[in-house]
């Protein structure tokens, strides 16, 4: 009896860490997708907040 619950306490922890691997796999494959939409979406709740990023990023400041 103490066997089958060792192997289904093992089986469970697979069946968890495939799921997370799932999970990364796809938060890896949609990571485009993700970063546009977030992007997006500070854009339209706080203004343009991409832009801040990209003036620290000026060609003409690092050529001076």
């Amino acid at each position: 009896m103490k066997k089958q619950s060792i192997w289904r306490f093992v089986v469970q922890i697979v069946g968890v860490s495939l799921a997370l691997a799932g999970l990364i796999c796809l938060l890896v494959a949609y990571w485009d997708k993700l970063v546009s939409s977030i992007g997006a979406l500070c854009n339209k709740c706080k203004g343009d907040c991409a832009s801040a990023e990209s003036e620290d990023y000026e060609d003409e400041l690092l050529y001076e």
